[in-house]
């Protein structure tokens, strides 16, 4: 019979190897971060690892690098065989500008609420949303400093919106704009003024009372859990990739539906001040989002980390360029060899595109062919393949792939 000093030892060496294993086990575990609190004495719990999150809806607002976003959006759904709420029939954008209505979403009556992504353009109508996502879903959208994204808007809807069809240039317009803003116009003139509040859903024309204003910015931070900022789009698609817990591929992007330099206008002094007045709806919405979008890096990631990791996206970014392009940069339009990756033309802007190696293997050349696909052929190649049913989109430009070969991009992983 074995003395009970030597049962004691034996339970202390048993209790030490157990307590090795649990540390060994606890110091190696992957995507889990440890927290040491203000007291050194206490070690908290590591925190769950997360998980990506899948059910998205993304308001793509105009003229804010929201194509880019939308080619990001559209990856993700090809990358883990996912729902994406797309324009019903013949239309490329769903409803806009009318107030978004559920039908609008192609087989929205059959499919219910069982999408996992929505991101083309559309007014802002939280209601009828989510008739079309899940409880769970993921709400964001991202805002661009109304001052260069009016002078964008002027170059790229000039042909078509009535107050700048009439008006010279993009300073005389800003000189006194309600010369050009007809009120009996403002269906059509809409990008002309406040674009982003209207995008919202909200009156772009409504009188700018700071009761009013805070009501609004109260409503958008309540329907949605983040605002991106395009003036930091690196920034920003590094706090999208933690905040959803995406990978650093998932966020890696070519810039689509960029312009010319040379139809940039320059904006004089006194114009970008009174775009602050002209649409100071927007400039409010602008300057409350910068503020929150900054503190929320700060609280979440932190600038050391965040410059790090822009780092690395750039890194990835400039190899996926040298893996993809000819050119190492997007090329005017009369450049672009393969006509099937022509982005669509407007008003006086010439939008760049890309065109790609030909050396490249299948599986790469697929990976970048859906990199600089232009928004509307990706809307109809997706259309295609989730109600192949239905009649293809009409787009006049050349198909990028027949039938057959859809079916093979559909089965095949990115």
């Amino acid at each position: 019979m074995k003395s009970p000093g030597c049962a004691s030892r034996q339970c202390l060496i048993f209790s030490l190897c157990l307590g090795l294993i649990f540390l060994s086990g606890f110091f190696h575990m992957k995507n889990k971060k440890y927290i040491i609190s203000k007291s050194p004495k206490e070690l908290l719990m590591p925190s769950m690892p997360c998980r990506a999150k899948t059910n998205v809806m993304f308001l793509k607002t105009h003229k804010t690098a929201s194509s880019t976003v939308l080619n990001i959006m559209f990856r993700f759904v090809e990358r883990y065989n996912l729902t994406v709420a797309l324009p019903a029939d013949q239309l490329v954008h769903l409803g806009y500008p009318k107030t978004f209505l559920a039908r609008f979403v192609e087989e929205f009556q059959a499919i219910g609420q069982n999408y996992n992504i929505m991101c083309n353009h559309l007014r802002f109508n939280p209601s009828e949303v989510r008739k079309v996502m899940a409880e769970n879903t993921f709400y964001f959208s991202i805002l661009r400093n109304p001052i260069p994204l009016l002078e964008s808007s002027y170059i790229y809807y000039k042909d078509t919106v009535p107050a700048f069809r009439i008006s010279k240039n993009v300073n005389e317009y800003l000189a006194s704009p309600l010369d050009y803003y007809y009120p009996e116009n403002y269906k059509q003139n809409i990008y002309a003024r406040n674009i982003m509040w209207f995008d919202f859903g909200y009156d772009n024309n409504a009188v700018p009372n700071e009761r009013y204003i805070q009501a609004v910015l109260k409503d958008i931070e309540k329907n949605f859990h983040l605002i991106l900022i395009a003036d930091y789009f690196d920034e920003s698609m590094i706090l999208l990739k933690h905040t959803l817990c995406w990978d650093l591929d998932d966020v890696i992007y070519f810039k689509l539906n960029s312009r010319s330099q040379d139809t940039v206008q320059t904006l004089t002094p006194e114009s970008k001040e009174r775009i602050k007045t002209w649409c100071s709806l927007d400039w409010k919405l602008y300057l409350h989002f910068n503020q929150s979008f900054w503190s929320r890096i700060e609280e979440t990631i932190g600038l050391t980390l965040l410059e790090k990791e822009v780092n690395h996206l750039r890194m990835r970014q400039k190899e996926l360029m040298e893996t993809c392009l000819l050119d190492q940069e997007a090329v005017g339009k009369d450049y672009i060899k393969d006509k099937a990756f022509l982005p669509f033309q407007s008003g006086s802007a010439n939008i760049l595109g890309y065109n790609l190696r030909q050396d490249l293997d299948n599986r790469t050349l697929r990976i970048c062919q859906k990199m600089v696909m232009p928004e509307l052929q990706y809307t109809s190649y997706l259309y295609s393949l989730q109600h192949p049913h239905k009649k293809r989109k009409r787009l006049g430009l050349p198909s990028l792939w027949n039938s057959s070969q859809e079916k093979m991009q559909l089965s095949t992983p990115n």
